[in-house]
């Protein structure tokens, strides 16, 4: 198979389920530390070793007793809650009825095999994948009041990211999360390519720590995620051959002052440059489809010349760095809402590559799960 073919990863059935695990944690002078990364560097097999050096010299800790975790961040004024627990990835969906987490993007398979060789190394999923769902109202009112109690952990990070953490080891407390969460439907936000090597490692049958995968899942009603764009750079492509594309398809193509462009990107709009000259692009985007595919699945396969290569950047600075007319165009897009993701996940269809930008993410090193349960 072609290493840039894409593919959907497995479905999990239901019910959604979060079991309870005992947690490694990094000290908070190690969380959100940039040299905390290397500690889960190759060669992955030494990565045990090193955090085994790390507990003796009082830099990890670990809970002896197996918990389901409320985790809340803060981060650039967002703050995020959810509960973090072992996804139950032991079963797979054959109807589309029967699907507990969707995914809305595709996944390169090398890449999804290079992670879970990676995680079997290491012995430790080192990070949960993020989920995002709607939580029953009866589920806020159970995390609220466990957010009532004092927390078993709070701290600043050396990102400056806020931190607090409750465990939760009640068995009528757990309970009471399993029976809410059951029926819920769970999209990922984040880690895509994990959840697949999850799917890998629980597929070789080594134990029933494989059947598990670290997950945080986000009540999006109660603390939503940020959804941001993720551009496009077109490299061998020009403005003209943007325009040209346009018009073929019926789209409306406006030269326009870059203030303008910029402001008027919108939910059927994008805004391209050059590096010199900026474009607004009107698009015709029925109500079922996101701009993302409209550009990917119409408007690129008519351009006359190119792209070469398609570059995602994060920020509208990163794009603009990389236009000119002598190297390609930047196309700055909106971002879909978290409800139109959903329901394209729901319709079994996945948006085209680094559609999606869920922010913010959690520091690394917040909790770790060892495989070996």
């Amino acid at each position: 198979m072609d290493a840039t073919t894409l593919v959907t990863p497995p479905y999990v059935a239901g019910p959604l389920r979060l079991e309870p695990f005992a947690a490694m944690l990094l000290v908070p002078a190690r969380v959100g530390d940039p040299s905390t990364g290397r500690a889960f560097a190759r060669p992955y097999k030494d990565v045990a070793a090193r955090l085994q050096r790390w507990r003796e010299r009082g830099f990890v800790e670990q809970d002896l007793e197996p918990a389901l975790y409320l985790h809340e961040y803060t981060a650039n004024g967002i703050t995020i809650r959810g509960l973090v627990g072992a996804l139950d990835v032991s079963r797979r969906a054959i109807r589309a009825e029967d699907r507990a987490v969707l995914p809305h993007e595709g996944i390169h398979p090398a890449q999804a095999d290079d992670l879970a060789e990676r995680m079997a190394e290491m012995g430790l999923n080192p990070a949960p994948i993020l989920l995002v769902h709607q939580g029953s109202d009866a589920l806020r009112r159970l995390t609220t009041t466990i957010r009532e109690a004092e927390p078993d952990r709070a701290y600043n990070d050396r990102s400056q990211q806020q931190h607090r953490l409750w465990a939760i080891t009640d068995p009528s407390t757990i309970d009471l999360i399993e029976a809410e969460l059951a029926s819920s439907r769970a999209l990922i936000a984040d880690g895509h390519h994990r959840y697949a090597a999850y799917l890998r490692l629980q597929q070789r049958g080594l134990g029933a720590g494989y059947d598990l995968g670290l997950a945080m899942l986000v009540d999006q009603g109660d603390t939503p995620l940020f959804l941001g764009p993720i551009h496009r750079t077109l490299a061998g492509t020009t403005l003209d051959d943007l325009r040209r594309a346009a018009e073929a398809l019926g789209y409306r193509y406006e030269e326009r002052e870059q203030s303008r462009a910029v402001a008027g990107l919108g939910p059927s709009r994008l805004a391209a440059t050059d590096g010199h000259t900026w474009a607004t692009i009107t698009l015709n985007v029925p109500p079922d489809l996101a701009t993302v595919e409209i550009l990917h699945h119409r408007l690129l396969p008519a351009l006359p010349h190119g792209p070469s290569g398609v570059g995602y950047h994060h920020t509208v600075e990163s794009a603009l760095d990389q236009a000119a007319p002598e190297h390609g165009i930047a196309v700055l897009m909106p971002a879909p809402s978290v409800d139109q993701v959903m329901r394209i996940a729901d319709a079994d269809r996945l948006l085209p590559e680094k559609a999606t930008s869920f922010q913010p993410k959690p520091s690394l090193g917040v909790l770790v799960r060892p495989l070996g349960g």
